[in-house]
């Protein structure tokens, strides 16, 4: 799995004119997943975002995990992570998992970002979403779960 962080002032999702997930201060999760993730790589990663101290303390630096700060986080599936533009001018996308595969497991990321009782939000799998955000600091991070 591949996740893409932003810390984020805020953030939100809309399809079709119409807000399916928004989240103030916090964590704006876009999700890629590969062909030979599993479940268990999801909850690691789920773990890994959840407790990163990538928030300031008082004292300005990245001390503080989103559960330490009471934020929320916005998850968003994401197939183009995979995306390789190695050749040629049009990505391929063989890297990316296909629906079957990777519906439950994104479903299982959230899942476990949710029981360590954190706001979580979606967008919704597959569709044409905009996404909007405010990136604070700007702070940016990619994290693998290989």
């Amino acid at each position: 799995m591949r996740a893409v962080l932003q810390r984020v002032t805020r953030a939100r999702v809309v399809i079709d004119e119409e807000v399916v997930g928004a989240i103030d201060r916090g964590l704006l999760v876009l999700l890629g997943v590969a062909p030979s993730d599993t479940p268990e790589a999801a909850r690691w990663l789920a773990d890994k975002v959840v407790g990163l101290r990538i928030f300031n303390d008082p004292d300005g630096k990245m001390n503080l995990s989103i559960a330490d700060v009471g934020g929320g986080v916005l998850v968003v599936s994401q197939f183009t992570l995979y995306g390789d533009c190695r050749k040629g001018r049009r990505p391929s996308f063989i890297g990316a998992a296909g629906p079957e595969r990777a519906i439950p497991l994104y479903e299982a990321f959230v899942d476990a970002v949710r029981a360590q009782g954190l706001p979580t939000a979606t967008g919704r799998f597959g569709a044409m979403m905009q996404v909007e955000l405010v990136n604070d600091g700007p702070v940016t991070l990619i994290v693998d779960s290989q």
